[in-house]
């Protein structure tokens, strides 16, 4: 056994009920400096310990005592003839595979951290649930310290059979994990699993049930606010996945997983007010991040407005007493974490698995198709509409200037009806489009945008290229002194 706290009551309990207990080395020792009696499994199998502790518990009389059936007589005619002796519970902990992955351990100590005399007995006991008690690790400890206390040790068919089926969900995660280390592609199978669920209060509707697997608290501290739902983590991750592609100061505004506000400024109140000033409709109720520290000062400007969620790396007591005024708020510490390189989503009946799109397009990736090239400024601003635009739902087109977001057209059937929204929405809020660039998730098929965009005032364009019809795009531009660069990188987002 791995970890042995919490096992010190129930070894207790156990001996109060007069049952005899039988440990291997490091637990047998643990035991015995409590004072309690336990026998040694190589004076039960007749061998030591061999290999290094690769061998203990893989024999027989091990073995024939967990998976014998109480009610077949032979197999307890072959007990009596082999002198083996039945064992009623077995207590495991595992050796920790997973935290050894993650400490950066060497090849050899994560091999040896491969239990196989511990998942070996797990397996035996659950499948024997008829007659035997299996504790699978240490998550299960007060579940039979609960049953020696309130039973007295007795034991229902369905307590068994409940504790057989935590038992193969903890050997079926342990092996996924180690899978993963074999296979770290993940190439032409799929496995996936997670002890951390959290059935939510629903899913992305009051009708249907819903349940996050993930280890939430890894990645933020909850600071205040009501119970997270469904809906809430798919905002929290678009939030999250936008705002790293940023370093610089800035703020977003979240809707339904898309930035309806977003504005990169030295001045984090600054920042916040160019945000909310791309969308002020929409920006309420949505999530707000930042990814710098937040002070009362700006915190006394988002105050004024109803929100979800807001996200920061960390907050001052200032500008948490003003933002726990809301009771139901939501209040989330970003702590640093890796985000996974898979990505995968359930469709017909099947699972489609993807690389995460890490591409974030810099200076030296564009590639200047029109006569006249962009200026500093329009370099700036593309890129930027460049990284809001990879995260905006497709067909998907971007109008920035100045490092701030002005509108965005999204999710539409077609691109230009994805340009006119924008369009039409940067004009209701008061942006003049003069001078802003425009960026695109995918190629334009035919020149119209570039026209639209044109007689809209927008001066430069960002987009990856690759039409057919290309050239028409770019005569276009050129004969509008327009600037186009191409990424060779399209962003799809469906």
């Amino acid at each position: 056994m791995y970890d042995k706290n919490g096992l010190e009551p129930i070894l207790n309990h156990l001996r109060d009920l007069d049952i005899e207990i039988i440990s291997t080395g490091g637990t047998r020792e643990y035991i015995r400096n409590l004072g309690l009696e336990v026998k040694s499994v190589e004076d039960l199998t007749g061998y030591p310990s061999i290999l290094g502790g690769r061998v203990k518990t893989l024999h027989p009389k091990i073995f024939g005592g967990i998976l014998n059936r109480g009610d077949n007589k032979e197999d307890q005619s072959q007990l009596g003839e082999y002198g083996i002796t039945g064992i009623d519970l077995v207590i495991v902990d595992l050796y920790p595979f997973e935290a050894t992955l993650r400490s950066g351990a060497t090849d050899e100590e994560i091999i040896e951290k491969i239990d196989i005399g511990g998942i070996s007995l797990i397996r035996a006991a659950a499948k024997n649930y008829q007659d035997v008690v299996i504790i699978p690790s240490r998550e299960q400890y007060p579940l039979l310290l609960e049953l020696l206390q309130e039973k007295k040790g007795e034991t229902s068919l369905g307590d068994r059979k409940r504790l057989a089926a935590e038992a193969f969900a903890v050997s079926s995660h342990y092996d996924t994990a180690i899978h993963g280390y074999f296979n770290p592609s993940g190439h032409e199978v799929f496995r996936y699993s997670s002890n951390e669920g959290k059935t939510l209060r629903y899913g992305e509707n009051p009708h249907q049930t819903g349940v996050y697997f993930g280890d939430f608290a890894a990645m933020f501290e909850q600071l205040h606010g009501k119970e997270i739902s469904y809906n809430n983590l798919l905002d929290i991750d678009a939030a999250v996945g936008l705002m790293r592609d940023f370093k610089e100061t800035g703020f977003a505004i979240l809707k339904h997983n898309n930035a309806c506000g977003l504005a990169i400024r030295p001045d984090l109140t600054d920042a916040w007010k160019d945000a909310l000033a791309g969308d002020p409709v929409s920006a309420f109720g949505g999530v707000l991040i930042t990814n710098a520290t937040l002070d009362g000062r700006p915190a006394g400007e988002i105050d004024k407005l109803f929100f979800e969620i807001i996200i920061a790396p960390s907050y001052t007591e200032e500008a948490l007493t003003v933002l726990r005024q809301k009771k139901n708020r939501i209040i989330l510490m970003i702590k640093d974490f890796k985000l996974h390189d898979k990505q995968f989503r359930s469709v017909l009946n099947g699972v489609l698995v993807q690389d995460r799109d890490m591409k974030t397009e810099t200076e030296g990736d564009l590639k200047c198709v029109t006569g006249r090239e962009p200026e500093p400024r329009e370099v700036r601003d593309l890129l930027f509409a460049n990284k809001v635009v990879k995260h905006t739902k497709s067909n998907a087109i971007v109008l920035a200037r100045d490092n701030q977001l002005l509108a965005s057209g999204m999710g539409q059937t077609s691109r230009v009806d994805a340009l006119k929204q924008a369009i039409l929405k940067a004009k209701s809020f008061g942006f003049d489009l003069k001078g802003a660039v425009m960026a695109s998730d995918a190629f334009f098929p035919f020149p119209d945008c570039v026209e639209i965009a044109d007689e809209a005032g927008i001066t430069a364009v960002i987009q990856p290229g690759g039409s057919v019809r290309d050239q028409e795009s770019v005569d276009y531009c050129d004969s509008h002194n327009m600037a186009m660069v191409t990424t060779g990188i399209r962003h799809f987002k469906h």
